[in-house]
């Protein structure tokens, strides 16, 4: 068992070594691989285990580990919370909550304790509650940072779970902040059971966010090709173009300035003028000329071990230019 972790037994049980796979061992403040040829270490930091292969991540972790004995990022100031929530958002999700509840119905009807990883899960995600609601379902949230959800640290490339693992896995706006999506998606089919289930949003037209962190976009047919091996149970766009113009207004505002003051004084007036145009989405999300310029997209599907053929996909275009 894990010294001091808040980590449910079922969750220890799937635990495996990041860069063999092989079973955890727990010593003091600490977990150790069982593979004979690797031996691998990983620290445990206030009962957050830090399970990282260092090889294929940008992270390390000596500075998770000092970034995890810090404690979670210090709240914003009093003033600061109070104007960001007086100033209006332009980021409008339509379809998350109802997609969630419907995730999590067919998950429910899959397994009597649904056992659903969340990849970047540090904070709650949009929409999530239809799921945090379920008193049966076990949330495993992970992130690569400390997050107040997260529940142990990993990198997506490199998943620290054994092998169909999970009846659901949750991954919403995390595969634009990984160097290889591909890779990622091949973690998440891993780990998911043969009949297991997948929901993902990632973004399609939005600017960089996160600085540095920010690689990524795709299409709603690229974003079908990346999960190929899952069979489609509903996709379509999460966020749409009313939301997708906010957000290119406000960067074209933003685009003029470099100072810290005037680039928070144009996100508040960006907030003021542009909200309206998100909520259009609640109208527009639906339609075909949403698909080609949706800020960003879903995918709920089931795993499969035939991957779709590209010509196939092809023929899975719903937009408007044919």
């Amino acid at each position: 068992m894990i010294p001091h972790a808040a980590i449910p037994p079922s969750v220890q049980a799937v635990l495996a070594c990041p860069r063999c796979r092989k079973p955890l061992k727990a010593g003091k403040q600490r977990l150790v691989c069982r593979g004979i040829s690797c031996r691998a270490v990983y620290p445990v930091v206030r009962g957050i285990p830090i399970l990282v292969d260092e090889r294929s991540s940008l992270f390390s972790i000596d500075a998770l580990v000092n970034e995890a004995e810090q404690g979670f990022p210090a709240k914003r100031s009093k003033g600061r919370a109070v104007f960001s929530r007086l100033v209006p958002g332009i980021s409008f999700n339509v379809t998350s909550r109802r997609n969630y509840e419907r995730f999590g119905g067919l998950l429910s009807l899959k397994a009597r304790q649904p056992l659903v990883l969340v990849v970047g899960g540090g904070v709650l995600g949009k929409g999530m509650e239809p799921l945090t609601g379920r008193a049966r379902m076990v949330l495993v949230e992970t992130d690569v940072r400390i997050g107040p959800r997260t529940m142990l640290v990993c990198d997506a490339h490199s998943l620290p779970f054994a092998d169909e693992a999970f009846d659901g896995v949750v991954v919403q706006a995390v595969l634009e902040h990984v160097v290889d999506p591909v890779r990622c998606v091949r973690e998440i089919h891993r780990v998911v059971r043969s009949d297991g289930l997948v929901y993902a949003e990632t973004p399609f037209i939005q600017q960089v966010h996160m600085g540095a962190y920010d690689f990524t976009r795709f299409t709603h047919l690229g974003h079908r090709r990346l999960f190929r091996a899952f069979d489609e149970i509903d996709s379509g766009a999460a966020c749409g173009p009313g939301m997708a113009l906010a957000w290119s207004y406000r960067y074209f505002l933003l685009s003029f300035v470099r100072s810290r003051r005037m680039r928070a004084f144009l996100t508040a007036f960006s907030g003021f003028t542009a909200f309206p145009l998100a909520w259009f989405d609640r109208f527009l999300v639906n339609r075909p000329g949403a698909l080609d310029a949706a800020s960003s997209f879903f995918f709920m599907g089931r795993k499969s071990n035939r991957p779709i053929p590209d010509r196939d996909l092809v023929a899975m275009y719903r937009g408007l230019f044919c």
